[in-house]
């Protein structure tokens, strides 16, 4: 097997630590620094579970080798806030029942908070559009729009 020492700007923070060429990103977030929220989902690139922000950006993490992210910004669902200090996309889907099963969550919500750092007051069009790469298998998605729009109105409040 072959193993390269990386540092992997995580969360705001550097985390070095030895990888297998293989491991993709999402393996390597879950197993080597227990950042569980992306989820393993269909490992395909299709479901959108495993959405974290790559420099801002909504990319999926079963898709990546941690080898290919090299100095790159790494932002999970871990860095949005805390049980004490919810984010404001992370109170709108609890408000508005966003979540569901929670399963697909973490990646709604990756996603939702990218395209509303880029676009504060989006339509339902640009919403559905920034969320067309994340499936929901509990069919919650009347829920994630509203919470979506939620949030940006939590946003444009703070």
């Amino acid at each position: 097997m072959h193993h390269s020492r990386i540092t992997l700007h995580v969360n705001g923070r550097p985390r070095e630590l030895e990888v297998d060429h293989r491991w993709t990103l999402l393996r390597t977030l879950r197993d080597e620094l227990d950042l569980t929220g992306a989820k393993r989902g269909c490992d395909r690139g299709e479901c959108g579970a495993c959405t974290v922000l790559l420099d801002g950006k909504p990319v999926y993490s079963c898709q990546l080798l941690a080898l290919q992210v090299g100095d790159r910004a790494v932002q999970t669902v871990e860095s949005l806030g805390s049980v004490d200090h919810l984010h404001p996309v992370q109170a709108a889907f609890l408000a508005m029942d966003g979540g569901q099963c929670g399963f697909c969550t973490p990646g709604f919500l990756m996603s939702a908070k990218a395209l509303l750092d880029t676009n504060p007051a989006p339509t339902d069009a640009d919403i559905r559009d920034a969320l067309s790469g994340n499936i929901c298998r509990c069919n919650a998605y009347g829920r994630i729009l509203a919470s979506v729009r939620e949030a940006a109105r939590l946003l444009s409040e703070a």
